[in-house]
């Protein structure tokens, strides 16, 4: 069955260049109306340029598509605000919003301001949070809606000189955990995309037939269908280079022991057991974690 967007009403953060613009047209050629956002200022976050991002849209609208420009800026609370009103005032609705801005200010740790830290921490996640937080209300009261979240290799493995980023990255992860449970009865499903891509954060760090591989275009096959209408949720979905996989956190079964053997040396000495990945599960909330030690303790079976 085609997947299509018709009807549909989606605001893509970041969308003047990269994954971004990718992401909007991906969406405004199957029938999307799409507003583009993007600040249109430099890697480090620094500038402003309105440019990106009405070329995003003249390209949509040259293909026949509906959008429009929006440069809010996605740490500002009363920016985003306006945003929203204004989609909603231009189509009515948001059904899908695609949470892609982003900067970079890399530095090892020890030569990396907190400032530095503190930026990179508010684009990526105080940024998701805020413009998921002015289309929750919407999307509940709609009874739809779609959100994704964009993680990154560095938030799921760590990557050297990025600790500000990673830990952004790792944060989109525990949002959508919590977001998928508290919107899942309003059929608000809410996902996080890793995406690998040629983009601005990866200039220069990588040779050119690398970069040759590693066009956005392959990976907004995988955003569609994060932000469909039969998409799943609470999913992380790797994309880069034409290849999907799907990334799985999972808790290994552990051990139980008893007051008189909980030592440390105990932990070390069994810590392969611990560790040991057989009968390891997916759980599904905090809870659940909770309830696993509680049956351990209890000498019962694993819940």
């Amino acid at each position: 069955m085609s997947i299509r967007f018709d009807g549909r009403v989606a605001i893509v953060t970041g969308a003047g260049s990269g994954l971004g613009r990718s992401h909007a047209l991906a969406l405004a050629e199957r029938g999307a109306k799409v507003v583009v956002n993007d600040l249109g200022s430099a890697m480090d976050g620094t500038g402003m340029s309105e440019a990106p991002a009405l070329a995003v849209v003249d390209e949509i609208r040259a293909q026949g598509g509906a959008a429009i420009v929006n440069e809010a800026d996605v740490t500002n609370a009363d920016q985003v605000t306006e945003m929203v009103e204004e989609t909603i005032g231009e189509w009515g609705r948001v059904d899908i919003l695609v949470n892609n801005a982003g900067i970079l200010r890399d530095r090892t740790f020890a030569n990396m301001g907190l400032d530095d830290f503190r930026k990179v921490v508010d684009v990526h996640l105080l940024g998701s949070v805020i413009c998921t937080k002015a289309v929750w209300p919407l999307m509940r009261e709609q009874g739809y809606g779609r959100v994704v979240m964009t993680s990154s290799s560095s938030g799921l493995y760590g990557n050297f000189g990025q600790a500000n980023y990673a830990a952004a990255k790792s944060a989109m992860l525990g949002l959508c955990n919590a977001l998928h449970l508290e919107g899942e009865k309003y059929d608000i499903r809410v996902n996080v995309l890793s995406p690998a891509a040629a983009t601005r954060m990866v200039e220069g760090l990588v040779e050119d037939d690398v970069l040759d591989q590693l066009d956005p275009s392959a990976v907004s096959p995988g955003l569609l269908y994060l932000v469909s209408e039969d998409a799943p949720s609470r999913i992380v979905l790797c994309a880069g280079a034409g290849s999907f996989a799907r990334y799985v956190a999972f808790e290994t079964r552990g051990i139980y022991l008893p007051p008189d053997e909980r030592t440390p040396e105990a932990i070390a000495a069994r810590f392969g057991e611990i560790s040991d990945p057989t009968d390891g599960q997916v759980l599904n909330s905090a809870f659940e974690q909770t309830l696993k030690f509680v049956h351990h303790a209890a000498g019962e079976a694993q819940i």
